[in-house]
């Protein structure tokens, strides 16, 4: 059953994550394609620098939204399903996995999308908000000292699995449950798969970085 239920939630995070937000926004608002402009990429920093802030603001929202939305329904279900056998986290660990790719390879929209940073962050509202806030504080660091979105976006992914561990060993869950050490181990790992694969979308972002032709925060870029 609880094979089941990470089949199930694997496929409503694909399928919710599909849902781009960036690119229903432009459309609705400009009539426009996202993905058609400045970078190409159909997320927030591209949607801000090329729309402004009132289609980033609706971008920012449904990417945190349907993040949460995914890893609801899926623990729902691996509730009904399996009952008090299922590991709720892991279940929302594979939802937010499911959620990241339909981000980046969108079912919906010819398989081209963003790079899944805010879909990432957002499963950590539900499984665990103390690593949320560990994630944005960070996230807000590095911006703040770099003022380089993508190299924040980075640091914060990898740090996922630190701070993931880190919470589970050493700090009772939110949900007063107790997890295993091969438990927290597993869930670590999960976080390791997420933060590799958000890292890994931004390789063209880390080869800008390396030679030093990034674009920092705040730096417009006319549409093209």
């Amino acid at each position: 059953m609880l094979i089941l239920s990470l089949v199930i939630a694997a496929c409503v995070g694909y399928l919710m994550g599909s849902i781009n937000s960036a690119i229903i926004t432009v459309r609705l608002l400009r009539h426009e394609d996202v993905r058609q402009f400045g970078s190409g990429n159909a997320g927030l920093t591209n949607t801000l620098r090329c729309f402004g802030k009132l289609c980033a603001l609706f971008t920012l929202i449904g990417d945190l939204a349907k993040g949460v939305i995914a890893v609801l329904i899926s623990q729902a279900i691996a509730g009904a399903i399996a009952g008090e056998a299922a590991d709720l986290y892991l279940v929302g660990c594979i939802a937010g996995i499911g959620a990241i790719l339909g981000h980046v390879f969108p079912l919906y929209y010819g398989f081209k999308g963003g790079k899944g940073v805010l879909v990432g962050v957002s499963i950590f509202l539900v499984l665990d908000w103390r690593v949320f806030l560990i994630l944005i504080g960070i996230f807000a660091i590095v911006l703040a000292v770099s003022r380089y979105v993508s190299l924040a976006s980075i640091t914060g992914a990898a740090c996922a699995p630190v701070a993931t561990f880190l919470m589970q060993y050493f700090c009772e869950d939110i949900r007063h449950q107790s997890f295993t050490l091969p438990q927290i181990l597993l869930h670590t790992g999960m976080m390791v798969i997420m933060g590799g694969m958000i890292i890994f979308m931004h390789r063209s972002n880390i080869e800008r970085l390396r030679t030093g032709t990034e674009r920092k925060f705040g730096e417009k870029k006319e549409r093209q």
